[in-house]
């Protein structure tokens, strides 16, 4: 797990640059705003851990001095160097045993050897209109991932060749001192053969992965619903050490349509008709998703009535068929403009009140 690289950052990025990508990827990545996230917390996690060690000057330099990598080895071993036992140190000034032994076992700790470890997973969003939604539709996104580098094959390393090796002189080892005490351990550059016969792979500067910009296919099923997820396998994130890349979330976003309005699979759609269509019945169009289709409205349809025409409805993303277009009638008052019109509204409604005041 490379801190630079979770924090989109370089090798020599400054502590206000290191500020800034933290602010900008907690704002994204903080389980308060992505709450039943796990992914999202762990690389929450992740991104803390980077931060806390890349800001502090003395953990960075330790992380630095270390490439990052834990590294194999098969112990260090110890050499009391001009130790003096009568010499009492008390005060700040004095050493604690786990401070003497830090860096021993800290070494130490790296012997177990490497594990694979998954890839993080991303997170984008796409936004299609109602219609796209409702056909399906291919479309791309733009991520910025972690990949393998494809000068080291991931390695860090490039073959070279051989040579002796400038950081323990060809002797295969290195030594520092802590206090009183001098230790001695293999080197990490050349494993203790003292002979180097690679070297630190340039385009990723010994990471093994390289941050590049990838555009994404994203296919949105039929009958998408606002708010989905769509998981994109192996599209995040590349794993280290042989672990598995991490998985690309793509949430969609369904613009609203002016007429219809979704519940479930079904479709709900407001369609006008005249007074005379409502008394007298009639066959009207009504919108549909593949365009105007007939609908007969019985004689004494009333004001916000409910036709269902199955299997006109949205559909199931899954794959389980289509719903219901549910149509609401609305009667439209006619515009009374001459004489005529009113002498017949008001014969219409002579002979209503007639019929209505009969049925009590």
């Amino acid at each position: 797990m490379d801190f630079y690289i979770i924090l989109g950052l370089a090798p020599g990025a400054s502590g206000a640059d290191i500020k800034r990508a933290y602010r900008r990827l907690a704002r994204r990545y903080h389980p308060g705003i992505n709450p039943g996230d796990r992914a999202a917390e762990t690389y929450f996690g992740r991104i803390s851990e980077a931060y806390e060690t890349l800001v502090d000057p003395d953990r960075r330099r330790a992380y630095d001095a270390s490439g990052g990598q834990p590294v194999e080895e098969t112990g260090p071993t110890f050499e009391f160097t001009g130790f003096d036992f009568s010499t009492i140190v008390q005060g700040a000034e004095a050493a604690t045993f786990t401070e003497l032994f830090a860096d021993v076992l800290n070494a130490a700790g790296g012997a177990e050897g490497v594990r694979p470890e998954a890839g993080a997973d991303l997170h984008s969003a796409l936004t299609v209109s109602f219609e796209d939604a409702m056909r399906g539709v291919d479309r791309q996104v733009i991520v910025t991932r972690q990949d393998v580098c494809g000068a080291c094959g991931g390695a860090g390393q490039v073959r070279t060749h051989e040579a002796r090796c400038a950081p323990c002189h060809g002797t295969g080892k290195v030594r520092w001192a802590r206090g009183h005490m001098v230790f001695t351990k293999a080197c990490a550059a050349c494993q203790g053969a003292g002979r180097q016969r690679s070297q630190r792979c340039a385009p990723c500067t010994g990471l093994g992965r390289v941050v590049r910009s990838d555009a994404v296919p994203v296919a949105v099923p039929p009958g998408a619903i606002d708010g989905m997820r769509l998981r994109i396998p192996d599209r995040g994130h590349v794993g280290r050490h042989g672990g598995r890349s991490g998985d690309l979330y793509v949430t969609v976003h369904v613009q609203p349509h002016p007429q219809f309005q979704r519940n479930g699979d079904d479709l709900h759609v407001v369609t006008s008709i005249g007074v005379h269509e409502a008394v007298l019945g009639a066959r009207i169009d009504v919108p549909s998703l593949e365009g105007p289709v007939k609908l007969r409205v019985p004689p004494g349809t009333q004001a916000g009535q409910r036709f269902r025409m199955q299997g006109r409805g949205a559909p199931n993303p899954a794959g389980g068929g289509r719903g219901d277009l549910i149509v609401e009638a609305r009667i439209v008052l006619p515009q009374v403009v001459d004489e005529r019109s009113k002498d017949l509204i008001r014969e219409f409604g002579k002979l209503y009140g007639e019929r209505r005041n009969a049925d009590f």
